[in-house]
C-alpha cells in the first residue's frame, strides 16, 4: 500500500473480510470490527461504525462484493437479480452521502459489463472494490496538495478551522478537509487547527481531535457556537470542511452546523473551502434543495452516554446535514484542482464511472 503520512485506514481488506475501525468507540477505545457479510456492512454503515462519505463509498464497494460472494448460483441472470437486492440494501443505509450510491453504481456497472462465469464476475467485483479503495487514498493525497495551493498566502503559518471529521477516518486514509490540513502541516504552513466539537455526535471532539493527536498536529477544540467568536478575534485564517454531497451548482451538504460556519466566515471575510472528491458531486441535482437530508434518532440530541439532558414531553428535530449555498463557498477543492462553485460543471468530464 502507498506510503501516506497517516497510518489510519478505517476500511481495509484483511484475512478474507473487511476490517473497520469502530468509530463509535473512539477516542476511548481503538477497536476493529471484522465484516464478513453484506448485511453486517449495511448495519455498520447505518450505525456509523464507518462514516464519512468517501469511507462509506469504499465500505459499500466491499459490501457489494461480500453480497456477491454470498449468492449461490451459477446462472448469470439470477446472480445479477440477487446483486440488485444487495445494492438496494446498501443504498437504504445513509441517504445523503452520494459516494455510497456512486460506489454501488460502479460495482453494478462492473457486474453487468463483465463477461464470463459468475465466479469471474465475483473476482472482478473484488478487484474493483480494491481499486476504489486505492483510488480514494490517492484522491485524498491529491486533494490535500491542491488545497495547500489555494490556502491564503499570508500569514506564513495559518490557523485553520474545520467542522465534523473529514479526515483519514472519513475516507480510505489521509482525508479530504484534514488532507488539506495534513499537507499544510507537512509543508510548515500550519500553526494550529481549530476543530468544532460538532454536535450532536461530536465527531470533531472524538475523531478529528483524535487524528490530530496521533500525528502531533496542534489542535484546539471549541464548541460549535464558539466559531464566530474565534473569527471575530482574528484566530481563524481559513475554514476547510468536507462534503457528503455537492449539487451541480456548488451547493454543498455537509454535517449539520456547516452552514452556520459558512455564514460566520462570510461575515468576517474569511475564505471558506469545501474539500471533496469529484465522486461527491451529484451532477444530476441542479441545486442543494434537491439533496435528501437524513434525519436521525432524536436520542442523539437528548442523551449523552446514559444521561438524559432534557425533560419529558420535549419534541426533537435531528437533521444530520445542512446545505451551504454556493455563494458562501470560496472554492471546492477536488483531486483535479480547486473550482469556484460556478465552474464546477467543467470538472464533470473528469469524473470516471
Amino acid at each position: 500500500m502507498t506510503d501516506y503520512t497517516t497510518q489510519v485506514y478505517p476500511v481495509i481488506w484483511h484475512n478474507d473480510s473487511v476490517s473497520l475501525i469502530d468509530q463509535t468507540r473512539l477516542p476511548n477505545e481503538y477497536a476493529i470490527v471484522e465484516i464478513h457479510r453484506s448485511e453486517d456492512m449495511a448495519q455498520a454503515i447505518k450505525t456509523m461504525i464507518v462514516r464519512g462519505a468517501p469511507a462509506i463509498g469504499v465500505a459499500a464497494a466491499y459490501g457489494m462484493y461480500l453480497g456477491a460472494r454470498e449468492i449461490e448460483t451459477s446462472d448469470r441472470h439470477e446472480f445479477l437479480e440477487s446483486l440488485e437486492k444487495v445494492a438496494q440494501l446498501l443504498r437504504s443505509t445513509r441517504p445523503t452521502a452520494v459516494n455510497l450510491f456512486w460506489a454501488i453504481g460502479r460495482m453494478l456497472k462492473t457486474a453487468y459489463e463483465t463477461l464470463g462465469t459468475v465466479e469471474e464476475i465475483k473476482q472482478t467485483l473484488f478487484e474493483t472494490a480494491q481499486t476504489i479503495n486505492l483510488e480514494d487514498l490517492q484522491t485524498c493525497q491529491a486533494i490535500g496538495d491542491r488545497g495547500l495551493a489555494v490556502l491564503p498566502r499570508t500569514p506564513e503559518k495559518l490557523t485553520l478551522l474545520t467542522h465534523c471529521n473529514a479526515g483519514a477516518l472519513a475516507t480510505a486514509g489521509y482525508g479530504t478537509a484534514l488532507g488539506v490540513v495534513r499537507s499544510a502541516w507537512r509543508e510548515g504552513r500550519l500553526a494550529r487547527l481549530f476543530a468544532d466539537e460538532t454536535r450532536p455526535r461530536l465527531q470533531g471532539a472524538k475523531l478529528t481531535a483524535w487524528e490530530c493527536v496521533q500525528e502531533g498536529i496542534p489542535v484546539t477544540l471549541i464548541t460549535d457556537n464558539m466559531a464566530a467568536h474565534c473569527m471575530k478575534q482574528g484566530l481563524i485564517h481559513a475554514v476547510v470542511v468536507g462534503a457528503d454531497r455537492i449539487a451541480a451548482n456548488g451547493d454543498t451538504a455537509n454535517k449539520i452546523g456547516t452552514y452556520s460556519v459558512a455564514i460566520a466566515a462570510k461575515a468576517h471575510n474569511i475564505p471558506f473551502f469545501v474539500a471533496a472528491p469529484l465522486s461527491t458531486v451529484d451532477f444530476e441535482l441542479s441545486d442543494g434543495s434537491q439533496i435528501p437530508i437524513e434525519e436521525r434518532n432524536p436520542e442523539e440530541i437528548y442523551r449523552v452516554g446514559d444521561t438524559n439532558l432534557t425533560p419529558l414531553g420535549v419534541d426533537f428535530y435531528n437533521p444530520a446535514f445542512d446545505v451551504t449555498p454556493a455563494e458562501l463557498i470560496t472554492a471546492i477543492i477536488t483531486e483535479n484542482g480547486a473550482f469556484a462553485p460556478s465552474e464546477l460543471a467543467k470538472s464533470q468530464s473528469q469524473l470516471v464511472m
